[in-house]
């Protein structure tokens, strides 16, 4: 048996309007460009973003097959000059050249966070390109949005600096060549404290034969800085050890202006000198191929190959 409410007056003129259009009010008008503001971008290319609203969790699994990213099955692929530096300053001295001048980043900032470093390594190397690294991609799109409009806030400024979100630990053959790379940062990284957690560490022995590669032989410096002393120590262990790469003295450090830089620009590093904490650093120059030795023997190359 199936009961019906009683017909009344309002559900009677309900019904004979149920095919009419309601006339639009004030409040429609209002909740129509409250939901095209919130499908706009969040801050537009020009303006400087707000970092409380591009913050994201500080830890992130870079073994982790979840996330997708973009790579070129090899460097050569790889346009820099159209995306990331359309206006750089070698542009301009080599415009006359016949054959077009490809930009390729020799400066990385590995886990650039907010882009603190990234922006001043772009002033204070204006004759290197400058590539900050973030597996974020919030962050990444922050670090971008800062970059254009410091650009356009100081015209012929900035143009030699970018950002890219990629996994470093995965990508980077993809995307460098051999020899290609003057400076490499690591300022603050995850410590992942876990012991079963330790391969994700952006510093260890299959790491570094790797960066050695990217690292111009005698000139390339490869830079790290951390607030955590057990992985200062762990950095300082495997680089020590490692046959390509030799630790500058304190008084070479103290004659880079770079290790000044990576000491105070990042946003972790003025987190920590406000919580009055220590930061613990090391810098460690790529050798020349004829200098390494591994073990008590010169390392092995095509030219002693049957000497050795």
């Amino acid at each position: 048996q199936v009961r019906t409410m009683p017909e009344t007056a309002d559900t009677a003129a309900a019904a004979a309007t149920a095919g009419t259009k309601r006339p639009r009010s004030d409040e429609d008008s209002a909740a129509d460009e409250a939901a095209a503001a919130s499908a706009a971008p969040l801050t537009a290319d020009g303006e400087m973003p707000q970092k409380k609203f591009y913050r994201s969790r500080a830890h992130v699994n870079p073994l982790s097959h979840n996330n997708a990213y973009e790579y070129p099955t090899k460097p050569t692929l790889l346009d820099w000059t159209a995306e990331h530096y359309p206006n750089h300053p070698d542009l301009a001295k080599n415009a006359n050249d016949d054959k077009p001048t490809n930009i390729v980043p020799n400066v990385l900032d590995i886990g650039c966070g907010f882009g603190g470093l990234t922006i001043a390594l772009s002033t204070l190397l204006p004759t290197k390109t400058i590539l900050g690294l973030e597996i974020r991609d919030k962050v990444t799109e922050y670090v971008r949005l800062r970059i254009v409009a410091l650009r356009k806030e100081h015209p012929g400024q900035y143009e030699n600096a970018s950002v890219l979100r990629s996994n470093t630990i995965k990508f980077m053959p993809n995307m460098f060549a051999k020899s290609s790379l003057d400076k490499v940062f690591f300022c603050f990284p995850d410590p992942h404290f876990k012991r079963k957690n330790h391969p994700r560490r952006i510093v260890s022995d299959r790491l570094l034969s790797e960066y050695a590669y990217f690292l111009k032989p005698t000139e390339g410096r490869l830079y790290c800085i951390t607030d955590v002393e057990e992985l200062h120590q762990w950095h300082v262990r495997h680089c020590r050890s490692h046959p390509l790469f030799r630790e500058l003295t304190q008084e070479e450090m103290e004659d880079d202006p770079c290790v000044a830089a990576m000491r105070v620009e990042t946003e972790e590093g003025k987190k920590v000198e406000r919580a009055g904490a220590a930061k613990y650093y090391a810098v460690y120059q790529r050798l020349p191929d004829e200098e390494v030795v591994v073990g008590k023997r010169a390392a092995v190359t095509a030219e002693n190959f049957w000497t050795e």
